[in-house]
């Protein structure tokens, strides 16, 4: 699987926000880029790029080096992206969401699901016998719901990534 720069965006920020992709994009295929100079690239202060640097290390997405400044005597870190873990992690978070995805596919199968005309809350069959079939938020008459198209929606959503997972191998 070549990894492509969407998925290395979608994966970014799947694990440590949006905010870092411009970060990514700066450290990809370098070695050993100072903190500092990171900071200056990406146009922000050093102690939010760290911050930044951290969330990427926390999924081990980056390495780094640490180097004591003689003048100053101060630590200061050098960065490394790590390129062949966005795969592992891209197909991971795929596992992730179809796991869910299967939950909830099977809670709709199993469940009645009851909401009212305006559409202000979603609930099961023994949350609406609490409400005694009234809407907790604006009062009119839950119905039951028909969430076939949801079924179907769900089980389309299942069936691309298990095909985005055997792509990915």
């Amino acid at each position: 699987m070549k990894i492509s720069n969407k998925i290395i965006d979608s994966t970014i920020t799947e694990v440590a926000g949006e905010d870092v992709v411009p970060l990514v994009h700066t450290l990809k295929n370098k070695k050993n880029v100072s903190e500092f100079k990171l900071a200056d690239n990406i146009k922000q202060e050093v102690n939010l790029t760290r911050n930044m640097l951290y969330r990427l290390y926390d999924s081990n997405l980056v390495s780094f080096i640490r180097r004591k400044d003689k003048k100053k005597g101060w630590y200061i870190y050098y960065w490394t992206f790590n390129m062949k873990r966005i795969k592992y992690l891209a197909v991971d978070i795929k596992k992730k969401r179809l796991e869910v995805l299967k939950e909830r596919l099977k809670r709709e199968k199993d469940g009645q699901f009851y909401g009212c005309n305006n559409k202000c809350i979603r609930l099961d069959f023994e949350q609406a016998m609490n409400f005694e079939f009234k809407c907790p938020e604006c009062g009119t008459l839950i119905n039951l719901e028909d969430n076939k198209e949801k079924i179907v929606n769900l089980e389309k959503e299942m069936k691309n990534l298990i095909s985005e997972l055997k792509d990915s191998k």
